[in-house]
């Protein structure tokens, strides 16, 4: 479980591929222990685990299903990517509640500059998320907890402050670059149970 508050971003220093599932490897400044490998950690909203740490580089597997649903399919070396140790117990909660369970992707369509703000609207890929947008709602956008302010068909607009901007890598968004999404875990289930 995460918050979607993030403080460390890390880089892609290494990829490897295989028919199923990839392999990568990246350099972070938070610090790891050989007790953490096994552990839950949130990569640009995925939750996946990690598997070794080797000369500064944390490791991880990513398998064919995180690569279907998000955007690990075009992952390149030297890309920065936002990273959260799972929560601990009795740790504040800042954001909303997070699983790394990343429904869709999306795309950007447009990024405006509001004084030091971003506003930018983004199309869901599979629209039959759409249902799930709700103004006001959290959203996880490449594991970044966000509040969506605008919705309409499969669109839907969000507002990104500086210091947000400042600590995770949605500053180096641009238009068509795709975002992993996952929609708020409470919308979800309340939906599932009134229809």
């Amino acid at each position: 479980m995460f918050n979607g508050i993030i403080y460390n971003t890390g880089k892609i220093e290494f990829i490897k591929r295989t028919k199923n599932s990839k392999l990568i490897g990246i350099k972070t400044k938070i610090k790891f222990k050989d007790s953490d490998i096994g552990a839950s950690i949130n990569c640009n909203g995925v939750c996946l685990t990690l598997t070794n740490i080797i000369r500064g580089l944390i490791y991880f597997y990513v398998s064919n299903e995180t690569i279907k649903r998000s955007n690990f399919k075009n992952i390149k070396l030297g890309q920065i990517i936002n990273l959260e140790k799972s929560l601990i117990y009795g740790q504040t909660i800042s954001g909303h509640f997070t699983q790394g369970h990343v429904d869709t992707t999306a795309k950007v369509k447009s990024i405006k500059f509001i004084d030091k703000s971003w506003a930018l609207k983004f199309k869901i890929q599979d629209k039959n998320y759409s249902k799930y947008l709700e103004e006001k709602a959290s959203i996880s956008i490449n594991g970044v907890s966000l509040t969506i302010s605008k919705v309409k068909n499969n669109f839907f607009g969000l507002n990104i402050i500086p210091h947000t901007l400042k600590l995770t890598n949605l500053k180096n968004l641009k238009v068509n670059d795709s975002v992993n999404v996952e929609l708020d875990i409470f919308g979800k289930y309340m939906y599932k149970y009134n229809y």
